[in-house]
């Protein structure tokens, strides 16, 4: 995709916060009733498995919902962004589909019919109470303008889409935007507790011992790897989405990892080897081109390397203790 990221995928830390708490709509605009469906409009779109709903009636209305926007031809950051959803829903577990929702709205309905849409589904392991959702294009766009998600006047619709997270409770008329590349930990919190003003909130840590997984870290290459690349990989915990990525740097040429990590989407269009039999053998999902520098891609690199040294170390037998000479 053609669109600025830079300033959305360097956010870190406390920024995060920030970014999260911006209130897209009035609570007294959103309230059950006439002003809720006049906002949010009842139009119809089709879930991945053919059924048609209507947006506000049987989607919004009386309920806590995350919702996004992405189109499964994307080979930027849509993939990453539904991986972090799918850890983020494994965190919720049963919640998910009782009193939260996840809704994530294809702008690209021309291709994405609801066959395709569940084929994307499938791929990430999504379960009950997430729908992936099409229609009209008119309709979708008009979602997204009442969502604060639609494309400028000079930007394309589907190129430049914005990849922000929409998370709301209805009934409350609580809305929220964050970064979809957060912390799954963190986008649960803020769905479980700050929209439910707490109600389900187990005592446990305060917040000065409470961590972050993808805390900002002295370890650039950890931290990337935390924010950008564990939705989708290990380094020694198995396959997931993708490949396990333990012992990557001594099996792969650096010159090919740097090239793969910086432009995997042009390397599957030149049809190279390696990135053409990993597309295959990982469901078809698309490594997404996350824009990052040469500096970027040497630390997460570095961090690949090292964090693989470091769980063969933990493996490896012990070697045999040598018994203590004695005077014969």
């Amino acid at each position: 995709m053609q669109r600025n990221r830079q300033s959305e995928l360097s956010i870190l830390g406390i920024l995060m916060i920030a970014a999260a708490t911006v209130i897209l709509f009035s609570p007294k605009s959103v309230k059950a009733g006439g002003p809720g469906i006049q906002y949010f409009t009842n139009t119809p779109l089709i879930t991945q498995d053919g059924k048609t709903v209507r947006f506000y009636d049987d989607l919004i209305k009386g309920k806590s919902v995350v919702i996004n926007f992405i189109y499964t031809q994307c080979g930027d950051s849509c993939p990453l962004e539904t991986a972090k959803l799918a850890q983020v829903q494994k965190l919720l577990g049963d919640r998910v589909g009782r009193d939260i929702f996840f809704y994530s709205i294809s702008i690209d309905p021309k291709r994405d019919s609801p066959q395709k849409l569940k084929e994307y589904a499938k791929k990430f392991h999504t379960g009950p109470g997430w729908l992936f959702l099409t229609g009209r294009k008119q309709d979708i766009e008009l979602i997204r303008k009442r969502l604060g998600q639609a494309a400028s006047a000079d930007q394309n619709q589907l190129t430049d889409h914005s990849t922000s997270l929409v998370i709301g409770d209805e009934p409350s008329g609580q809305w929220m935007r964050d970064s979809p590349l957060d912390d799954a930990h963190y986008i649960a919190a803020m769905v479980t507790d700050w929209l439910s003003s707490w109600k389900y909130h187990k005592r446990g840590q305060n917040y000065e011992q409470a961590t972050r997984a993808d805390a900002p870290s002295t370890d650039h290459g950890a931290y990337l790897f935390k924010s950008r690349c564990a939705a989708c990989h290990t380094v020694g915990g198995g396959d997931s989405i993708g490949p396990d990525l333990l012992g990557v740097t001594s099996i792969r040429e650096n010159s090919w990892l740097t090239r793969f990590i910086q432009r995997p989407d042009k390397m599957l269009a030149d049809k190279d080897p390696i990135a053409a039999a990993l597309f295959r053998k990982y469901n078809r999902v698309p490594m997404p081109n996350l824009r990052l520098s040469k500096v970027d891609t040497d630390a997460l690199i570095k961090y690949i390397g090292t964090a693989s040294d470091a769980y063969e170390a933990s493996v490896a037998p012990a070697a045999p203790r040598e018994r203590p000479k004695t005077d014969e």
